[in-house]
């Protein structure tokens, strides 16, 4: 089926390949049949994966590794003096990023294109899922490791894609649509973007790309979406949310400890009113619901019949990072979450609180990055309501330079007075592990937030 497709006799060398989107389009091409390389800086899970493929990767930057190669993909995050990209420069070769060479890819397929600030990774996973159980066996590339498949990408047979559009750096608007979701709209990314209204205006963009033919879904719940939906060229939306005049609301909610049901009323133009009563997610979270809603929404509109969906809800098993639980230990359950936004924590902590409700949460957070806490440090200090205990770690730099002015006190006293919760700092993965043996009760819900080492912290500690 794939064995013409132009450009197989490229080679084509991935800078940062160790990143989770990077490495999930590397598989899919290297499947498709392209020649595929790729360096990052460290081994990590998804070089390994790569491995496993039989793609090869340096692990350094190095001139050197991108002989004989004819195109460069370049991670977002690689800057433009890696040796690699400064040679690929003098040799004059083609070099994109990653969303332009996604774009590419599947410019010939039917594309659903998930896309917003938050609850991307999950509602992406969540349509593979129910397009996988309707054997429609989509393409996939994910911003998160989705378990059932043990990967974020997959190469399916049919036409069908389901892509995650990473916003940050405004490649989303590279690629073609037929069916989209814009899950919400927040304060991130304003280092690329300058201001917040430069960054609604890209989603306005982005939307307005919709043909006649296809369909965006949008949270009507998002303040922010609300706002832009009159300024939008064409009307190809349809809404979704617990908001009553949405077109898909949710209603009659019940959060379980491990799992959320509720009920969903479609109100579509032309059409008779429709309830679906008893939607089971295996998931917990007002934003979870509403993460599903989305899936459910596009993929009855692409004609997947309703018990399908919902028997591939109740069957979902989830991506990793996503309020995970790393292990128990004597009645205390150790989560791992990837929230590093103020949305993101409220929304852990909230589902958390709404499925357990009088057990103990213990917040573990590690900062990411030192720019982002300092447009959101108000945000920040005020998202930890639901929390009985944070424990504050070190900011994970991501490659920035540290910021001199950023006092570790000051912020934890900021937290402590706006969130009205206790805050201790802690100031390394031994300190943090020193305090779960010295000063953990039973039956307390430990959940650590950040999208730096503190997965790795949780993952490697034994009590």
């Amino acid at each position: 089926m794939y064995k013409n497709i132009i450009g197989l006799n490229e080679k084509i060398h991935f800078i940062g390949i160790g990143g989770i989107g990077m490495s999930g389009l590397a598989q899919v091409m290297h499947d498709l049949g392209f020649k595929v390389q790729g360096s990052d800086i460290a081994l990590g899970k998804n070089v390994e994966t790569c491995k496993k493929k039989k793609i090869k990767v340096f692990v350094s930057h190095r001139k050197k590794n991108i002989k004989n190669c004819t195109i460069i993909v370049k991670s977002s995050a690689i800057k433009n003096n890696n040796p690699e990209i400064k040679e690929a420069k003098k040799k004059k070769l083609v070099i994109l990023k990653r969303a332009e060479m996604l774009a590419n890819v599947v410019s010939l397929k039917k594309n659903i294109v998930i896309t917003g600030s938050h609850g991307k990774t999950t509602t992406t996973s969540l349509i593979s899922k129910v397009l996988s159980e309707a054997k429609l066996d989509p393409t996939i590339v994910n911003g998160g490791i989705i378990n059932s498949l043990n990967s974020s990408a997959k190469l399916g047979k049919s036409d069908w894609a389901v892509l995650e559009a990473d916003e940050s750096d405004g490649s989303f608007l590279n690629f073609p649509v037929n069916y989209s979701i814009v899950t919400n709209i927040d304060k991130e990314h304003i280092d690329f973007y300058k201001n917040f209204n430069n960054l609604k205006n890209s989603f306005i963009k982005f939307l307005n790309k919709t043909p006649a033919f296809g369909k965006s879904f949008v949270c009507i719940d998002n303040l922010e979406i609300r706002k832009i939906l009159p300024k939008l060229k064409n009307k190809h939306f349809f809404t979704y949310g617990f908001y009553k005049k949405s077109n898909f609301h949710i209603s009659k909610v019940f959060y379980k400890k491990n799992y959320s049901i509720f009920d969903l009323i479609i109100s579509l133009p032309g059409q008779k009113k429709r309830l679906i009563k008893k939607i089971r997610l295996n998931l917990i979270g007002s934003h979870n619901i509403l993460n599903s809603v989305a899936a459910i929404a596009v993929c009855m509109h692409i004609g997947i019949k309703i018990n399908i969906i919902k028997n591939s809800l109740k069957k979902f098993t989830g991506i990793q990072r996503r309020l995970t639980k790393v292990f128990e230990l004597e009645g205390r359950e150790f989560f791992d979450d990837y929230a590093h936004h103020p949305t993101e924590i409220k929304s852990v902590l909230k589902s958390l609180k709404n499925s357990y409700r009088k057990r103990k949460i213990v917040s573990v957070f590690q900062p990411h990055r030192y720019s982002r806490l300092k447009l959101l440090k108000k945000d920040f200090a005020s998202s930890f309501k639901d929390s009985g205990l944070v424990l504050l770690c070190p900011v994970y730099p991501a490659g920035e330079k540290k910021d001199e002015k950023y006092n570790e006190i000051d912020f934890a006293e900021l937290i402590a007075k706006n969130s009205k919760v206790q805050v201790i700092c802690v100031e390394n993965e031994n300190d943090l592990k020193k305090f779960f043996i010295k000063n953990l009760n039973k039956n307390e819900l430990i959940v650590c937030m950040g999208a730096g080492s503190i997965s790795k912290w949780i993952r490697e500690m034994k009590l």
